[in-house]
């Protein structure tokens, strides 16, 4: 096939992106100390009305990172990161990766067997945390059960006036953040030493660590800049809120602000308020999200007659947004909202919708500079389909991740002649236009965070009234997806609410996990062999939404 034919989006959208320009690969401290010498005392981060510049920014990562190694933490070694969005995170992520160590981020909404799970499977014995009511206490309590050897704590009052910060229980497993002088040499490292252990379910069963290099991130931030976006330039304002745990603003927000010269305002929840405030008074000029942040900020009533005029680049992401909504968006803020589709294992880079494309419900757009996508058939992954086929989604690129941690069986059934095989169901079209139909193990993609049906179904049979539950995924217009569990009960139990059933998953699942809606049923649909049958309750509730 002649590469005109494999990449018809290069000649259908030639002025989307810089299609022949190299991929900038490199080492993530790299990227600090360049815009460092580029942009010095500009701010990279406000936070609290503070103002942090580029050069405070390193100095604080390079005091923390000599601080691990005096520490006896260096190369190869994993760090558990357990941080909201303070400048600790991008000061702990730098130190940590300054250092060669692995980071492994662990998310406030995860359940506490999460949590340990992810310690146990990466091998982290260290966790860097704050000492905010939502994390430290989990902290202290991952460290009384041996998930970890050592915490370690930055002050939350370090960046401004901290009401809601506890005390810290110091003691010889608790310590504060280490600070120390930088050494003449920092230890030499690789571009494929592994950066990040980025933790996903991939299509089912417990979260897997995605191992993803030095040169896979650095890749992605230099594919994200090759494209044509409009008007960025160092100095724009970037709303950073969507969580930096997460890939997309690790990549998108973080990585990619510090590269371009942005600031960083930096967010440690969402509030539209706040962002309302950022928009018409700190005028900022991009705000990525996801759906629910958008619908909440469209449904806000100081949004009508909002001054939005400062923003240009507007993006949402990290789960599908209903079509109708997205229009409602556009015309409230008066620019276009850009979208796009990646995954954890990309880095999470995949494509982008060109300005110059027609919306249409499911559009994901076109690859990005340096990544091949392409449409293989359901049975055969070898086999690449024509435009206007179904098959699966496989991606190949310098961005994709390099395997499961630990997980080699797994690894080879993922790949297939090179490409990731990424389980989403999907087409293109003559112009080389992708959109995506369904997923392939019906994942539930809820405020952009993945929710895995076996998962939640495993702590829903942990109730002892429970006899068979499905869970699938449902439209939700705020979430965009959200779990309902069908569920039948033993006999003699007594009726099961959904206040009931989200109180006993409190503890076992994370917020995000928790199903929104509970059907109690006498049966469950089953195959003729025995097997619990998802799809009749998803054609059900597809029908009812019609």
């Amino acid at each position: 096939m002649s590469a005109p034919d494999r990449f018809p989006w290069r000649r259908n959208f030639p002025e989307y992106a810089d299609w022949d320009a190299p991929i900038a690969v490199g080492l993530i401290p790299d990227l600090l100390d360049t815009a460092v010498a580029r942009y010095g005392e500009r701010p990279a981060i406000e936070f609290r009305d503070r103002q942090i510049s580029f050069r405070d920014l390193a100095e604080a990562a390079d005091r923390l990172a000599a601080g691990l190694l005096a520490a006896c933490v260096g190369r190869g070694e994993t760090v558990a990161l357990y941080l909201p969005n303070t400048p600790w995170h991008p000061v702990a992520f730098f130190a940590a990766t300054r250092i060669g160590a692995r980071v492994v981020h662990l998310s406030a909404l995860d359940a506490p067997r999460e949590l340990a799970h992810k310690l146990r499977d990466s091998g982290a014995r260290l966790l860097l945390t704050t000492n905010l009511p939502g994390l430290l206490p989990n902290a202290l309590r991952l460290l009384e059960e041996g998930a970890v050897e050592r915490v370690m704590v930055g002050e939350d009052a370090e960046w401004g006036p901290s009401p809601a910060a506890l005390p810290v229980p110091w003691n010889e497993r608790v310590a504060p953040m280490p600070a120390a002088s930088p050494p003449p040499h920092w230890p030499e490292l690789s571009m494929d030493d592994i950066a990040v252990l980025q933790y996903t379910g991939g299509t089912t069963g417990l979260p897997k660590g995605a191992m993803l290099t030095h040169r896979n991130l650095t890749a992605a931030v230099s594919i994200y800049g090759l494209t044509r976006e409009a008007g960025e330039q160092p100095g724009d304002r970037l709303i950073a809120v969507l969580p930096l745990f997460h890939i997309y603003a690790l990549t998108c927000v973080l990585l990619r602000g510090v590269s371009a010269g942005w600031e960083l305002l930096l967010r440690t929840r969402f509030d539209p308020d706040t962002v309302l405030a950022d928009i018409q008074e700190k005028r900022a000029s991009m705000f990525p999200g996801v759906p629910t942040m958008w619908i909440a900020l469209a449904k806000h009533p100081a949004a009508v007659g909002a001054d939005f005029s400062s923003l240009r680049g507007c993006t949402s992401g990290g789960a599908p947004m209903p079509f109708e909504v997205h229009q409602r968006i556009e015309r409230l803020i008066g620019t276009r909202l850009g979208g796009g589709w990646g995954m954890t294992e990309t880095s999470p880079a995949g494509t982008r919708i060109p300005t110059n494309a027609p919306m249409q419900p499911g559009l994901i757009g076109v690859p990005l500079p340096g990544i091949e996508l392409r449409v293989v058939d359901l049975t055969d992954p070898a086999r690449p389909l024509p435009p206007g086929e179904t098959g699966e989604l496989a991606i190949r690129g310098p961005n994709v991740f390099q395997g499961y941690w630990n997980r080699p069986e797994e690894t080879k059934a993922a790949f297939c002649d090179g490409y990731f095989l990424t389980g989403d169901i999907g087409a293109m079209d003559e112009r080389g236009l992708f959109r995506i139909l369904d997923r392939k193990k019906h994942m539930i993609i809820s405020s952009g965070f993945n929710v895995y049906p076996a998962a939640v179904e495993n702590a829903i049979y942990e109730h002892p009234d429970v006899a068979e539950v499905i869970v699938i995924g449902i439209p939700d217009d705020y979430r965009g997806q959200a779990a309902k569990a069908f569920v039948t009960l033993r006999p003699g139990a007594a009726d099961l609410t959904l206040a009931a059933l989200t109180a006993f998953l409190a503890d076992r699942l994370g917020r995000h996990e928790l199903p929104t809606a509970l059907d109690i049923r006498d049966s469950l649909p089953r195959s003729p062999a025995g097997k619990l049958l998802a799809r009749p309750l998803i054609d059900e509730e597809l029908a009812k939404a019609r």
